[in-house]
C-alpha cells in the first residue's frame, strides 16, 4: 500500500452499493409474521442485519423458535426479487463515485451470487463491478466471520492489510477489522436511521464513519 492509499477496496453490497435493506428487512418480517413470530423492525435490523440467510435462519431457529424450510426461504426470495426489480435504488451518489475512483475493487457480500447480480444489475451498477463478485456462499463462515474477505483479497491477490472495506453492518466492521482490515463505516442508507446505525459502529472503533457516498472519492485521496 503506498502510503495510506489501499490497493484494494472491498464494497459490501447490500446497504452501501444499492438501498436493499428496508426491502429485505420487509420482506423478512413479512415471511416470519406468516410464521407465527412477530419482531419489530428495530430488533430485525439489531438482529440481522449484514448476516447470511443461511445466518439469519440459524438466529430464527435458536432464539426464536421457528425453523426455517425451504418453503420459507423461496417464499422470501422469490417476494424479494420481485420488489427489487420494481423498487431497488443504487446508493444515492455511488456510481458517480465509482466512475472517480480508479483503484481495483470487488464486491463481497452476504447475499447469494444471483441476488448480488440481480441488486447490481437494476441499479445499473453492474458493468462497473462485474466480474469481481464474491458471495458468503463461497466460503465455510458468514460475517462477523473474516472468511469471505479473506477470500475476495486472495482471488484478488492482494494482502489483507492493503485492502480498505466499505461496509454499513456491524457484523462486516467485525468481519473487516478480523480479517486484518481497515473499514470505513458508511450510515447513510435510508436504514440508517431505524437501525440506529450510526451510534453501533462508532462504538465498534472503524478507521472512519461517513454518510454521503459522493464524498468517497476525497476520503480516499486524503489517505495518500
Amino acid at each position: 500500500m503506498a502510503g495510506n492509499v489501499p490497493d484494494l477496496l472491498i464494497f459490501d453490497c447490500d446497504g452501501v452499493l444499492v438501498d436493499s435493506e428496508p426491502i429485505s428487512v420487509a420482506v423478512l418480517l413479512e415471511i416470519i409474521g406468516e410464521a407465527g413470530v412477530s419482531l419489530d423492525e428495530e430488533t430485525a435490523y439489531r438482529r440481522f442485519l449484514g448476516r447470511s440467510m443461511a445466518t439469519v435462519a440459524g438466529i430464527m431457529h435458536e432464539e426464536f423458535g421457528l425453523t426455517m424450510n425451504a418453503g420459507h426461504l423461496e417464499a422470501m426470495r422469490s417476494r424479494l426479487y420481485e420488489r427489487f426489480r420494481r423498487e431497488l435504488k443504487p446508493i444515492p451518489g455511488i456510481a458517480e463515485a465509482l466512475a472517480k475512483i480508479g483503484l481495483r475493487r470487488c464486491v463481497a457480500s452476504s447475499s447469494q451470487p444471483e441476488r448480488i447480480e440481480l441488486s447490481l444489475k437494476v441499479t445499473g451498477l453492474l458493468e462497473s463491478l462485474q466480474p469481481h463478485l464474491y458471495s458468503a456462499s463461497m466460503v465455510k463462515h458468514g460475517k462477523p466471520a473474516p472468511d469471505l474477505f479473506l477470500h475476495a483479497a486472495r482471488a484478488m491477490k492482494v494482502a489483507p492489510e492493503n485492502c480498505l472495506v466499505i461496509e454499513d453492518s456491524p457484523a462486516g466492521i467485525e468481519a473487516a477489522r478480523r480479517a486484518g482490515m481497515r473499514v470505513f463505516a458508511f450510515v447513510g442508507g435510508t436504514h440508517a436511521g431505524p437501525s440506529g446505525l450510526r451510534e453501533v459502529t462508532e462504538a465498534l472503533g472503524p478507521d472512519l464513519v461517513f454518510d454521503d457516498m459522493r464524498e468517497l472519492p476525497a476520503l480516499l485521496g486524503h489517505m495518500a
